[in-house]
């Protein structure tokens, strides 16, 4: 599977685990050391921790819901200029100081 854009995912800034835009969609998959950590918790209740990868041919429902929506969401784009429907390129700009406590970045710190 070719990865096309990669997302890091960090729970309480703990890096969590992997997102990646595929050719067959979406994949996410959990950090070795992270659930290997005491301090691990699931990105969501529907992404329990885990060893396997979790793939899906549309966005995970989870992370799409963490993109604002309304007006939020048109200025997110119109200053980023990314187009409203590219849901990941907006999951990578509008996400890294979530409201809760996953947070997305495209870089690994």
């Amino acid at each position: 599977m070719n990865s096309f854009r990669t997302a890091y995912v960090y729970v309480r800034n703990s890096f969590a685990g992997v997102l990646s835009e595929t050719d067959a969609g979406y994949s996410f998959e959990y950090d070795k050391e992270y659930l290997n950590s005491s301090a691990a918790s699931a990105v969501s209740l529907t992404m329990p921790l885990s060893k396997e990868t979790y793939t899906s041919k549309i966005l995970f429902p989870f992370f799409d819901g963490l993109i604002p929506e309304g007006w939020m969401l048109n200025a997110v784009s119109r200053n980023w200029k990314i187009d409203p429907s590219d849901r990941f390129g907006l999951l990578l700009v509008a996400c890294r100081d979530g409201i809760g406590n996953v947070s997305i970045r495209e870089e690994r710190a």
